[in-house]
């Protein structure tokens, strides 16, 4: 596969994460704006060949990365997946049930700061 279509596969999959943006003119967030040759890598290796392999549905490897990100403290790249996880179909009950495991496996300390940036997210005060 060369890298327009592995670029085309990754934008598909993040269009499904994140449809705002991708209705947004060419990376409409800052952060891609200021590197967009890092955000196409991004397109083209996480989500091109990674996220659209077909051994696991991308509703699953949503949920395996909100749990990667929780256990490693990755609190700001956690807040876009949760966000993601809900245009998903993802339920904030299930997302929670991914933030409680996360302390048997990463600690107490992690589990509690994935659920506050949890509860930031999904608007609960």
């Amino acid at each position: 596969m060369d890298e327009d279509e592995l670029l085309a596969r990754g934008r598909e999959v993040q269009a499904q994460l994140w449809p705002q943006v991708a209705k947004g003119p060419g990376g409409a967030f800052p952060a891609a704006k200021l590197a967009p040759d890092f955000f196409a890598y991004v397109a083209k290796s996480a989500f091109g060949m990674l996220w659209s392999r077909p051994n696991l549905a991308i509703r699953d490897r949503s949920l395996v990365t909100c749990a990667q990100l929780a256990a490693l403290g990755q609190l700001e790249e956690l807040k876009t997946h949760l966000r993601g996880a809900l245009n998903l179909g993802i339920t904030q009950d299930e997302l929670t049930e991914v933030m409680m495991q996360t302390a048997v496996y990463a600690g107490v300390p992690a589990a509690n700061a994935a659920l506050r940036t949890a509860a930031e997210v999904f608007g609960i005060e």
